[in-house]
């Protein structure tokens, strides 16, 4: 199992780190809808890879058979690798290529709020709560961390428990 889990794992984490830095010279460009569908899609499409070991798993360790649970916890192995993959790519272009992305995320959600036409006061409040926020994450890895682990999250725990669902056979 050891060898599936960590085989597909690290091909979702490829997918999922290698399209977060090959968009990265077109982030200005992008804005941050299109971003974030980019970045999406190629969540789904790392997870895949779920489905995949899944199926590798059941048909050549397990003998073509594999119990609901099983399935899911070897699906929750392949997206924690894909899932830390991802967090240490975001830590190493977040540390080194964009120390600014709070600040252009932050001014993103304030124009969003003034054209949705928030007051001003609504909009000071919103501005201080995410200046606030954006000081701990710039200053707490782990805060960062955890906050970027929780992108791929649904993804692939839904990948997980539908493939599981799914590739589930009695013997």
């Amino acid at each position: 199992m050891r060898k599936i889990v960590l085989t597909f794992g690290l091909i979702a984490g490829v997918v999922m780190s290698g399209m977060l830095v090959l968009t990265l010279p077109f982030q200005d460009q992008l804005g941050g809808g299109a971003g974030m569908a980019v970045g999406y899609a190629s969540m789904v499409l790392a997870s895949l890879m779920i489905y995949f070991g899944i199926r590798q798993y059941r048909d050549n360790e397990c003998g073509g058979a594999i119990r609901f649970g099983q399935a899911f916890k070897v699906g929750l192995l392949i997206s924690a690798i894909a899932v830390a993959c991802y967090v240490v790519t975001w830590e190493v272009v977040y540390t080194n290529f964009l120390p600014d992305f709070g600040d252009k995320y932050m001014a993103q959600m304030l124009e969003r709020a003034r054209e949705a036409g928030a007051t001003a006061e609504q909009l000071a409040t919103q501005a201080a709560e995410q200046a606030e926020f954006w000081e701990t994450y710039k200053n707490n890895a782990l805060v960062r961390m955890g906050f970027t682990a929780l992108e791929p999250l649904p993804v692939v725990l839904v990948f997980s428990l539908a493939s599981a669902g799914l590739l589930r056979k009695k013997a």
